[in-house]
Formats: C-alpha cells, structure tokens, sequence
C-alpha cells in the first residue's frame, strides 16, 4: 500500500459517508477536501476487504459487483500516480480518467457521494509552460515542494530554491555557508541549542535548512512570491478563505516554476507560477477567485478568463458585485499595509 494513501486515509476503520455538496468539514476544510481521505480511505479498507463503502449504491446505477471492479481500478491507478494525488480537482480527474469507459451517471454518481469536483467544474487548461522565457522574464525559479502553510492568501506564496541550484550556489553569503556547516556539526554532536542558534541566524538572513524527503537536508533560500496579474479576495474579505484554500490545495507538496518579472515594493518577486505544467494564474481566475489585475498586466488571456468565470457567475461572480480587493485594501490601508510587509 502506498505510504500517501496511507497517510490520506487516516486512522478510522469506518467506511466513509457521502459530505454534503459545499458543506464544511471538520476543522473548516471543504467537503471536498473530506472527501479525497475519505476516498483515500475506503480504497485503503478496499485493499483489506474486497468491500466498497455502504451507502454508495444509492448514488449510482450500476451493481456491487460493477463498483468493486471501479475500486480496484482506482486502487492501482492511485498507487501508480506520481505525485500521488491530494488536491480534489486532481482526485476528480484521476477518478474520471480511470472510470472514462464507464457510464457517465456512475462516474458522477462516485464523485458526488465523495464530493468531489463533477466533470463540468474541472478547470480546461489553456496554457502550458513556456519553452522558452517569456518577454519581460528576469528569470526562472525552480522551487523545492512548497509548504500548504506557506500559503498566504490566493495570490502570495512562500517558497523556497535550493541553493544547489546554479543561479543561487554563487550568492550565497559565507557567514549563511559557514552557520549551515556549524549548524551540521553542532546537530551531530547533539548540542541543540547551538544548532537552534545557527538555524535562527540562518533565516535572519533570508535561507532555511529544510528537510526533503528521505530525511535529507537542503539549504534554501527563501523567496516571497506575488501571483502577476491577478488580485485574490484578501483573507477577511468574501472568497478569501476559499481563494487560499484552493491555492492551497493545487500547490502544497509540489515544486514549481516561477518565471520572476519584477519585485514589488513589499518585497515579494512578482511572477507567472506554474504547477505541474498547468498555470495557476488560469486556475485561480477560471475558479472564480480572483480578479484580473488590469493596473499592473494588461495580458487578454487574463481578461478572458476572468470573463469566462464571470459569465457562469463562479465563485465570487455569484455576487452581482463583489467588492474589488484593491478597494478594500484602501479602505483598510493601515491594518493591511502592517500585515502585508511583516
């Protein structure tokens, strides 16, 4: 059995029930998101059992029999992903991909009882990774998996690149070199309070020791990164906790590429981010949340986009007029101006 299959289906023997469609789960994550360990989990129990989940019948049309064969598809194909899936847009295509030959009212009938995205919500993706750097592009970050608490808002990321990484093993300050090795000997000496020292000096100084899988260190750099040309809801606003959530989602445990054009006053670079060779910018627009950030990149793609999102009155749209989050920065200059250069 797959050790994120594992991880995902938690500790519960219990066969999972059908969440309510938008509902909330525990501790505030979506439905949807339950339901990729719930799914996660009935295929770990499936592996054991042979028994699909109880309920599931009244969802779809097809026979027990029928369902165990779904099962045991979806088992090996989750098995086989690489990256495994997690978000749920990326479990809803694994489950429609696998059960492509079957009938429609099945495969939407086992998204539904999981609460999983249905097939006319998935997002089309357009755009792919340039194969070359596009005009205005500085130059290309390839970043180590990102953390889903790195994840600041729909529109801010913090990553980070390894300094084994051409363009950043020249620029590395000495005294963050020399801290790195101290910090290694200190930990295999045990002296952990001068490791901790080190550590702290290390992310004073922009860089982190972080570890990867397999338990093996990497010095990163840190980098604070603005989605070019959208603006998400911010986090108190309408949308914001759900623009985050999804961001977080498409992002967290996977590296990315970010073609760096400019760095804002704040500080951040100020990039297109792609994940998986899909580009995030489209995500967030056509999910409906995020704006086109018209005052700073002028792209039609963005436009249409967003107009695209706008027409099926998706995420924010269903509002008739959503508050535009650079009028709510304005009117919440100082309260947000201190949170965003902290």
């Amino acid at each position: 059995m797959g050790n994120a299959l594992r991880f995902l289906s938690g500790q519960s023997s219990k066969p999972s029930t059908a969440p309510e469609s938008n509902a909330l789960g525990p501790h505030g994550v979506s439905a949807a998101t339950v339901g990729v360990s719930a799914l996660a989990r009935d295929l770990f129990l499936f592996e054991i059992t042979s028994q699909v989940p109880d309920g599931l019948s009244q969802h779809v049309v097809s026979s027990k029999t029928a369902q165990a064969n779904w099962y045991r598809k979806l088992l090996e194909a989750w098995k086989e992903a690489k990256p495994p899936p997690r978000a749920p847009e990326e479990v809803a295509r694994l489950v429609i991909e696998t059960l492509k030959g079957h009938q429609q009212a099945d495969v939407e009938g086992l998204l539904a009882f999981y609460g999983l995205p249905l097939p006319h919500t998935l997002v089309q993706f357009s755009t792919g990774v340039p194969t070359s750097l596009p005009q205005g592009v500085l130059y290309e970050l390839q970043t180590l998996p990102v953390d889903g608490k790195a994840v600041a808002d729909g529109d801010t990321i913090t990553v980070y690149v390894s300094t084994a990484d051409p363009r950043e093993s020249s620029s590395v300050p000495t005294e963050v070199q020399l801290a790195a090795v101290k910090r290694l000997k200190a930990r295999a000496e045990k002296n952990y309070t001068e490791a901790n020292a080190l550590q702290k000096k290390i992310t004073d100084s922009g860089y982190r020791v972080i570890n990867i899988q397999g338990n093996e260190e990497v010095l990163a750099r840190k980098y604070r990164i603005r989605l070019m040309g959208i603006d998400a809801p911010e986090s108190a606003m309408p949308y914001g906790k759900e623009a985050k959530e999804e961001l977080t989602n498409f992002v967290q445990g996977k590296c990315l590429r970010i073609f760096v054009y400019t760095v804002d006053r704040y500080g951040r670079y100020v990039g297109d981010v792609y994940c998986n060779g899909m580009f995030v910018q489209e995500l967030m627009l056509k999910k409906g949340l995020a704006w086109h950030y018209t005052a700073y990149d002028q792209r039609p793609e963005l436009k249409r986009w967003e107009m695209e999102a706008r027409s099926k009155r998706i995420g924010l749209w269903a509002s008739s007029n959503p508050e535009k989050p650079w009028e709510w920065r304005r009117d919440h200059r100082e309260g947000w101006q201190s949170h965003s250069t902290g």
